[in-house]
C-alpha cells in the first residue's frame, strides 16, 4: 500500500472514531488527577487522585481491547503483541498540574467551544493519551500483525518532576528500543535543557508582621497565577494597586495578587503573581526590615527570568538561554518558604548555579537547598531516529520544521533512546481565550489533535519498517 493510500485509511478511521475520542478525553479531564505524594500510601503512591487517573486510562485502554494493567499504582502498560518482544514505546501521563485560579470554566469538565477542547489536561497530558491509545487501536483494528510489540506507558507523576513512574519501570522492565512521548511541539525535540529546584528558607521572624503568604494550589514548575499575602496593617489605609485586590481581616490586610500564569520553562509573557506582592510590599512598608531583607532578595531573583538579575544568565549551542522562576511561597512556623525552578543549559552545572546563588541568598539571611535535579538530556539531531519523526511529521502534514530543544522536562530524558514528539504544533495560532497548558482555560484545537493522530499513525509505520534496535547505536 502506498504512503497516500494508507493516509487516505488513516483519515477515515480519525473521522469514523474523533466523537468517541472526544468522549474519552472528557472522561479523563473529569479525573482531578494531581500528583500528592503527601497523601501517598502503598496502594496509592502517588496520592489517590493520580491513581483513579491511571485507573481510568487502564480502563480505557481495556476497554480497546489491549493487555493493559495499572501496575502497583505507579505506571499503566498497555501492550499491542508484535511478531517481536522488541519493543517501540510510547509514553504519555495521566497526572495533571493543579488547576491554580484564573479559570472562566470548571477546569473538571470538558468544554467543546468552536473547534477547541477545554479544561485541564487536554493538552498536557490526557488528550494526547487518547490519541495515542486510539493510534494504537488502529493497528489493532487492520488485524495485522506489527514486526515489533507496541507499548504504550501511562505515567502518575510526572508533573512533580521527580519521574519515579519511570523509575519503578526501569527497575522492573525493559527499556523499549525506542520511545517517544506526545508532550512537546512538532516536529520533534532532541534534547532537553537540566532542571534544577531549590528551596530557598527564612530565617525565623520574630514580632514580624507577615501572618500568611501562600500561592495555595499552585505547582513548583509553574508560574503562578495568584499569591495572597495577609500581613497587621490597616486595609483602609492601603492604595489601590493594578492586579491586587484588599480586603480587610480584623486587624489584618489581606492581599490577594492575579497574574498570569504559565509554564516555568516558558516564562515569557507570564507575570508571577508572588513578585506582585513582594513589590507591593515593598514599596508600602508593610513589612519590618527583618521581613523586608528577605523580600529584597526574592524580589531580585524575580527581577528576571533569565537569572541575569542573580548572574547565572547563560547558554550554548544547542538550547535557549537558562530560566529561572519562583514557583511557590508558603509560611510556615515563622519561616518564608520559596520554591524556584531553574532550567539550564549546558554551559553551566548544579554546582555552578549554588555557587552564584549562594552569596544572594546570604544576603538576604536565608538557606538554599538543591531538592530536584534532572541533568540536560540530547540526543543527536542527524540520529535516524530522529531523522525519521521529523520526515514522518512533514510527510503527514505537508508542514516544514527542524528538529529542536527545550527548556521543559519529558519522560524523553528517563529513557535511553527516545525524544519528545508532539502534538502541538509552531504553525497553529489560538484566540485569546484558550489558555496554555499549566494555565487558566488549558486548551488544544481539534484539528491539532487530528494532525497529531496522523503523524503518529504514519510514525509508528515507518519505525516499524526499520531496525529499532539500531536506533540506539
Amino acid at each position: 500500500m502506498s504512503n497516500t493510500d494508507f493516509m487516505t485509511e488513516v483519515d477515515r478511521f480519525i473521522d469514523e472514531n474523533w466523537e468517541e475520542i472526544v468522549e474519552e478525553i472528557a472522561r479523563l479531564v473529569s479525573v482531578p488527577s494531581v500528583a500528592d505524594f503527601d497523601r501517598a500510601t502503598p496502594e496509592d503512591p502517588s496520592g489517590p487522585e493520580a491513581h483513579d487517573g491511571l485507573r481510568a486510562a487502564v480502563d480505557l485502554a481495556q476497554r480497546l481491547g489491549f493487555d493493559a494493567r495499572d501496575d502497583a499504582g505507579q505506571i499503566g502498560i498497555a501492550d499491542l503483541k508484535g511478531e517481536s518482544d522488541t519493543m517501540l514505546g510510547m509514553i504519555c501521563h495521566s497526572d495533571v498540574v493543579a488547576p491554580g485560579v484564573g479559570w472562566t470554566l470548571d477546569p473538571w469538565t470538558l468544554l467543546r467551544k468552536d473547534g477547541f477542547l477545554l479544561g485541564r489536561g487536554v493538552l498536557d497530558d490526557k488528550g494526547p493519551l487518547v490519541v495515542a491509545l486510539y493510534c494504537m487501536k488502529f493497528f489493532k483494528d487492520k488485524g495485522e500483525k506489527l514486526p515489533y510489540t507496541l507499548r504504550m506507558l501511562i505515567g502518575t507523576n510526572e508533573e512533580t518532576g521527580t519521574m519515579r513512574d519511570v523509575a519503578y519501570y526501569l527497575e522492573n522492565y525493559p527499556a523499549p528500543a525506542f520511545t517517544f512521548t506526545p508532550d512537546d511541539m512538532f516536529p520533534v525535540c532532541y534534547g532537553e535543557k537540566g532542571g534544577f529546584d531549590g528551596l530557598i528558607c527564612s530565617k525565623q521572624f520574630t514580632g514580624g508582621n507577615i501572618i500568611d503568604f501562600t500561592t495555595d494550589e499552585a505547582s513548583t514548575n509553574a508560574v503562578p497565577s495568584q499569591a495572597t499575602l495577609v500581613v497587621r496593617a490597616d486595609a483602609e489605609a492601603l492604595p489601590a494597586a493594578d492586579n491586587i485586590d484588599i480586603y480587610a481581616e480584623g486587624d489584618y490586610a489581606m492581599l490577594v495578587a492575579t497574574g498570569r500564569g504559565g509554564h516555568a520553562s516558558m516564562p515569557a509573557g507570564t507575570v508571577n503573581a508572588i513578585d506582585l506582592l513582594v513589590k507591593y510590599a515593598l514599596a508600602n512598608n508593610l513589612c519590618t526590615e527583618e521581613e523586608n531583607v528577605f523580600l529584597r532578595m526574592i524580589g531580585r531573583i524575580m527581577d528576571s527570568t533569565d537569572g541575569s538579575s542573580v548572574g547565572i544568565d547563560t547558554c550554548d549551542g544547542f538550547f535557549d538561554p537558562l530560566t529561572c522562576i519562583a514557583g511557590t511561597i508558603h509560611f510556615e512556623e515563622g519561616r518564608l518558604k520559596l520554591t524556584i525552578d531553574i532550567r539550564f543549559p549546558t554551559s553551566t552545572s548544579k554546582e555552578d548555579l549554588l555557587a552564584k546563588l549562594a552569596p544572594v541568598v546570604e544576603e538576604g539571611e536565608a538557606t538554599i537547598e538543591n531538592t530536584l535535579l534532572m541533568e540536560p538530556f540530547l540526543m543527536k539531531p542527524d540520529s535516524p531516529a530522529i531523522v525519521a519523526l521529523v520526515e514522518s511529521y512533514r510527510e503527514a502534514t505537508g508542514l516544514d520544521g527542524e528538529p529542536f530543544t527545550i527548556g521543559g522536562g519529558t519522560y524523553a530524558r528517563e529513557f535511553p533512546c527516545a525524544a519528545s514528539f508532539g502534538p502541538e504544533d509552531p504553525h497553529d495560532e489560538y484566540p485569546e481565550w484558550v489558555g496554555p497548558m499549566h494555565g487558566a482555560d488549558e486548551g488544544v484545537s481539534e484539528e491539532s489533535l487530528k494532525r497529531a493522530m496522523r503523524v503518529y499513525i504514519l510514525t509508528i509505520k515507518r519505525l516499524m519498517e526499520m531496525d529499532l534496535l539500531a536506533l540506539s547505536e
